[in-house]
């Protein structure tokens, strides 16, 4: 049997993307189930949310945006970590970048190490690559939630962290006027999970349960359609719950007997094949899923750092 290319490193048509205003001044970017973006206008300056993986693939989403608006970017929100999601954050020119707390150690602890495993991961998404300057490390952190004043007739901005999830420090913002939110990767609409840095139980409950708690009419996951309307919204977190409940249900059942990482991962794959293989980068991802999930249960609390050997020899010793 011919062996998987690795990760999705041979996913490499470009995607189409599509930007659309979803409410009164809030613009999103998606992209066939590449990385979603978005941005949120204010009286006069403008709120970004994600960077993309390298400033020349940024770049091309703020000439987009300057179809629509002029206004300064005062703020980068960047919902995790992850390279992907970061290291375009110099094609902004923002006068501020924003993460929860964690996000920032993870950066330091782990962003280089990110970096390295994502470009092998996904090259097709690192355009240019040369372009990057170095890490991204915000200007400003915050714990619980920090609200941005966009002005009198557009009201508030939530950035607000509802628990351990995608990782440790996952931040969402929600648009309280427009019952809308922005999950980052806590919530997928129609794309698999990575959760190759997560804390699976408390994403599934909790964290889940505070999202759905916002009660959002519009929302923006990490990747895939804009969820439009209760149902749909419903529907995304659900859908993101299932996988998770699918994926550590079959793990832990092999775990439990005794059994071996292979065969969690065989076990996984066939119960989420039938609902969720279609999906963008479910091959991708469950490896790597598997993995994290198997350590949680061996008690490994924080994920393990991702290098690019490491990825390489879980991708080599689950594939067939």
């Amino acid at each position: 049997m011919a062996t998987k290319p690795f990760a999705s490193s041979a996913d490499l048509a470009p995607k189409q993307t599509v930007v659309e205003e979803i409410a009164d001044g809030v613009l999103v970017r998606t992209a066939e189930g590449d990385p979603n973006v978005a941005a949120i206008e204010a009286d006069d300056f403008v709120v970004c949310f994600e960077a993309l993986a390298t400033p020349v693939a940024a770049a091309r989403w703020v000439e987009e945006l300057r179809h629509h608006t002029d206004k300064p970017v005062r703020y980068l929100v960047l919902s995790h970590y992850h390279a992907v999601r970061v290291l375009g954050a110099q094609a902004f020119d923002a006068m501020a970048v924003v993460t929860h707390e964690a996000t920032s150690s993870l950066i330091d602890e782990r962003g280089k190490e990110d970096w390295d495993s994502e470009l092998a991961r996904m090259p097709r998404l690192f355009e240019n690559p040369e372009s990057v300057p170095g890490l991204t490390h915000p200007t400003i952190t915050f714990s619980d939630r920090m609200i941005i004043d966009l002005g009198a007739a557009r009201g508030q901005l939530v950035l607000a962290h509802l628990g351990r999830g995608h990782t440790e420090g996952d931040a969402v913002a929600w648009l309280p006027q427009h019952r809308t939110v922005l999950t980052g990767d806590l919530v997928e609409t129609r794309a698999a999970l990575y959760t190759g840095d997560a804390y699976l139980d408390d994403w599934q409950s909790g964290t889940l349960d505070r999202v759905a708690e916002l009660d959002a009419r519009l929302l923006v996951g990490g990747r895939g359609e804009v969820a439009r309307g209760s149902s749909e919204v419903r529907d995304a977190v659900e859908q993101s719950r299932g996988f998770l409940r699918v994926l550590t249900g079959e793990v832990a059942a092999v775990h439990s007997r005794g059994g071996q990482l292979k065969d969690a991962f065989d076990a996984a794959y066939q119960a989420l094949y039938p609902a969720y293989g279609e999906w963008p980068i479910f091959e991708h991802t469950l490896p790597f899923d598997v993995a994290r999930y198997w350590d949680e249960l061996d008690g490994i609390e924080r994920p393990r750092i991702w290098t690019a050997a490491r990825d390489r020899e879980v991708w080599d010793a689950l594939q067939d």
